[in-house]
């Protein structure tokens, strides 16, 4: 196996495979010059790998290998994770091709752990056929709050917009019930951290949303903001952090706001997604901010519709990819400017 600092070592779990997960992987390492960024290594099974790269009429050299210590620079790897046979229907949600997904998902996160892999990229899952009594667990993300260190935090990103959630899958009706003072404050410093070490903004610029219709309207309509949201914004700029807000989400984003601010966060999942995907829907990217290590997604589902056609779009997998490198780049090179260089002397 080479030495990690001659190339990122790049994890993949390959999803649901009666989805779309599997052929935008294969497309997106069809082109070998993405072996130049990195050597992936998909968690999986090489012949069923092999098969949906027929059915999808897909290019791409597989190099199957047994252990990790196998990978090789310049391939595209595909670890056995399971020897036996699997049936796949595309398009159809199978329980038993869920418990494979969270298979690859589980020994992809343990090698994350390990620093067995660099950065980890996850193809879609169904939230449904993954789960089991060894795992009750909404998504991927919540996984990887439990299994790393850190405090999760859903950042979905791509050049034009940023969108944070304080909340994410949770049911709308018990949204006020969780958002806090407290857990405002956690995400939005976690954000403003993510900014400056995982993308280089040396002053970040975050606004706040409300929770109510129009922010309340001075406690018209919800209390929330009167009570607590507009004083959790000021004492977070105490803290020297630039946040603005509580903003009306609807005139927010019609007037372009958004624009002016590095990243915004919205209270709930569809306030700040319904947004992000209506402006980048193709080409965004799901990254975990908060986590001690580095995990990102693409910002669309199993698809199974289009499943096993051969023409899903690998765009935002593709960025997936990218911005898993980038961050893990930027990281490291934070880390190394604002270590201590002197030692601490134990006289």
């Amino acid at each position: 196996m080479f030495k990690k600092d001659e190339n990122i070592i790049l994890g993949i779990s390959i999803g649901d495979m009666n989805g779309v997960g599997p052929e935008v992987i294969l497309k997106t390492f069809e082109d070998q010059r993405m072996m130049e960024f990195c050597t992936p290594v998909v968690f999986g099974n090489a012949k069923l790998l092999s098969f949906i790269k027929k059915v999808v009429n897909c290019t791409t050299n597989i190099h199957g290998i047994d252990a990790l210590d196998q990978i090789q620079k310049g391939k595209f790897n595909v670890l056995n994770v399971w020897k036996e046979g699997v049936n796949l229907d595309f398009g159809t949600l199978d329980d038993t091709v869920g418990q494979y997904a969270i298979k690859s998902f589980i020994a992809a996160t343990d090698a994350l752990k390990n620093d067995e892999i660099d950065a980890l990229v996850t193809a879609p899952i169904n939230k449904y056929n993954i789960q089991s009594n060894d795992f009750k667990f909404p998504g991927h993300t919540d996984y990887l709050n439990q299994e790393l260190e850190g405090n999760a935090l859903m950042f979905m990103v791509s050049d034009a917009i940023k969108v944070g959630l304080v909340t994410d899958h949770v049911p709308l009706q018990n949204v006020s019930q969780h958002i806090t003072s407290d857990l405002i404050k956690q995400k939005v410093r976690t954000i403003n951290q993510s900014l400056i070490q995982d993308f280089n903004v040396i002053k970040p610029r975050i606004a706040l949303l409300g929770l109510n219709p129009h922010s309340g309207d001075n406690g018209i309509i919800g209390m929330e903001e009167q009570n607590f949201i507009i004083q959790t914004v000021k004492e977070l700029f105490d803290e020297n952090i630039i946040v603005y807000g509580p903003y009306s989400a609807d005139a927010f984003f019609g007037s372009e706001q958004h624009k002016n601010f590095d990243a915004v966060v919205a209270c709930y999942h569809d306030q700040g997604l319904i947004p992000f995907k209506t402006l980048t829907f193709g080409t965004g990217v799901n990254y975990t901010a908060g986590l001690n290590k580095i995990r990102t997604s693409p910002d669309h589902g199993t698809a199974y519709d289009i499943a096993g056609k051969g023409t899903a779009d690998c765009t935002s997998f593709k960025n997936a990819v990218y911005t898993a490198l980038d961050i893990y780049k930027n990281k490291n090179e934070y880390l190394q400017s604002t270590a201590n260089p002197l030692k601490v002397s134990t006289i």
